[in-house]
């Protein structure tokens, strides 16, 4: 028997589809919305088990009421009650076989269905890896667009349609998950809005001990010890049997007295050192991105402002392909959107149909997008890069040939050598940190597989509009392109000559509210040589 169990679960396992195994569910907003089906499938059926359960004390309540007026009549006179014969059978039947009826109602388990359920549900729930990968999202995106804990707290962002809030319990778990990354500074940023918010009377099953513990260590770490003493010593108001606080608060007491000692020693005064120490900023550790800052700055819309004499040298325009056929009678809009490098948008040039098939054919093979190790040139994930993707051929759908068409005859370029195109949906807090599209000259097989040259252009498709983030930046030159629905960018990743343009370096930054689908297309050097011929100048 237990044979047979076994292979029925073999078999159930093979039968499952793919997209049903853990998928990284929070790097793509487009498959987490499944999870909402799940979650509201799960709700009916726990509805359903209250029912059950409701109607199961009804049943009991009933019965007790029953025998409760009829035992009270029979304790005042026994004898001359079951002095009735009925009286006396149905005493005999009660306890015989009715009550045993009524003990199996007690015990019957109305919880299978809901149990039952849940075990089927629970292949589709996310992990601890993606509940860190949403805190950490959380995080980021507190730091990209400068928001206080109070404001991401309190849910007060701008263009949300569903608002929501943290509990101190949810701060709580925040602050635990920085922690766990040796992150001290967001610790101290949520251990502290959780307990301001419990200190404003919330009522939460967060533990102000635990906060305080969490609170006192990660300021203690970031070099602030007068605090971290004030915050052991209020924890140890409330348990001062705490081993690990009465610890903590004798070594902080002995690091400080070695400060004061030092002190004397030197010729700064104690009111210098004490100022010094206040002035102090505390923010993000550095790390391995030189232009973060500028980055960052970009996402706010906080750029560098082009110049108007520049500015006047950008045009709209009613474009035909260079006089294509296909675009001489029906021209498309194009605008100039930057001017060094090149970059252009096409607008109304994918319909809200196109765009709905295109995300119909990639959303059942949406997976976590991943970048090539430069070193290995192999596949891997990346926190920098938080999206799934998807590739289609033209010859799957006629939807898909004729979009690589129409890329083809507005770029005047052939797309025949081209990458398929890449159908990216980002997740929570979704980016890709600042790249280069094409392949350098300390990575030249970067797309020797493909045997089609380096990606001379990208052509990027906008298939949502963003609420709030989500744009493309370019740190290099200042630019910040706006995500739009139905709209496109274009710009060369070369120069004629083949050399690359440093500065098309561009990244995409996080979503902070809505759901951001792109596609792209990158287009090969290979048959353009007379498209688009090489200068003789390496910068032309």
């Amino acid at each position: 028997m237990a044979s047979v169990k076994v292979w029925c679960i073999l078999v159930l396992r093979f039968l499952l589809p793919h997209s049903y195994a853990h998928m990284d569910f929070f790097t793509s907003i487009g498959h987490m919305t499944d999870l909402i089906n799940t979650e509201k499938d799960l709700v009916t059926s726990l509805k359903d088990y209250i029912k059950a359960e409701e109607s199961k004390l009804e049943q009991i309540k009933k019965w007790a009421e029953k025998l409760d007026q009829l035992t009270d009549t029979a304790t005042k006179d026994p004898e001359g009650f079951l002095g009735h014969p009925v009286n006396a059978f149905k005493l005999m039947k009660r306890l015989n076989t009715e009550w045993g009826q009524l003990e199996n109602l007690v015990l019957k388990d109305m919880s299978d269905g809901f149990i039952s359920n849940m075990t089927i549900q629970r292949q589709y729930f996310p992990n601890d890896e993606d509940q860190a990968g949403a805190a950490k999202a959380l995080l980021r995106l507190q730091d990209t667009y400068n928001l206080d804990t109070d404001t991401l707290s309190r849910g007060n962002l701008p263009g949300v349609k569903h608002k929501s809030f943290l509990t101190a319990e949810d701060c709580f778990e925040l602050g635990k998950i920085a922690y766990t990354e040796a992150d001290y500074y967001h610790t101290e940023l949520w251990m502290e809005q959780a307990l301001k918010q419990l200190d404003d009377g919330e009522v939460s099953t967060a533990d102000t001990v635990s906060i305080l513990d969490y609170l006192s260590y990660a300021v203690y770490q970031q070099g602030d010890l007068d605090k971290a003493m004030m915050l052991t010593k209020r924890l140890l108001e409330l348990d001062p049997e705490h081993q690990r606080a009465n610890g903590n608060l004798k070594y902080f007491e002995y690091i400080m007295s070695k400060e004061k000692e030092a002190n004397k020693s030197t010729t700064k005064t104690d009111s210098q050192t004490d100022k010094e120490i206040k002035t102090k900023k505390k923010e993000p550790s550095k790390d391995y991105l030189p232009e973060r800052q500028k980055y960052e700055m970009l996402c706010r819309g906080e750029g560098l402002k082009m110049t108007p004499r520049r500015q006047k040298k950008l045009f709209c325009r009613y474009y035909d392909g260079n006089q294509n056929p296909k675009y001489i009678l029906a021209p498309v809009k194009q605008e100039d959107e930057w001017d060094k490098p090149r970059i252009v948008r096409f607008l109304e040039i994918i319909s809200d149909e196109e765009i709905e098939t295109v995300k119909e054919l990639a959303k059942p093979r949406l997976r976590r997008a991943t970048i090539s190790n430069p070193i290995t040139g192999v596949l891997e994930t990346a926190h920098y890069r938080i999206s799934k993707s998807a590739w289609l051929s033209g010859y799957e759908s006629p939807v898909v040939s004729r979009i690589n068409r129409r890329i083809q005859d507005l770029t005047g370029l052939d797309v025949s050598t081209a990458e398929e195109l890449q159908v990216a949906n980002y997740g929570v807090g979704g980016q890709y940190e600042p790249h280069f599209d094409f392949g350098r000259k300390d990575e030249p097989d970067a797309f020797k597989e493909l045997g089609t040259g380096n990606r001379i252009a990208t052509w990027l498709f906008y298939m949502s509009d963003v609420s709030a983030g989500g744009a493309t930046v370019f740190p290099e030159v200042g630019a910040s392109v706006w995500p739009k629905k139905g709209t496109a960018v274009f710009w060369y990743n070369l120069f004629p000559s083949g050399e690359g343009d440093y500065s098309t370096r561009h990244a995409a930054c996080p979503v902070l509210v809505g759901n951001k689908w792109v596609s792209n297309k990158w287009i090969h050097e290979r048959g353009q040589e007379f498209r688009r011929p090489c200068t003789l100048s390496e910068l032309e």
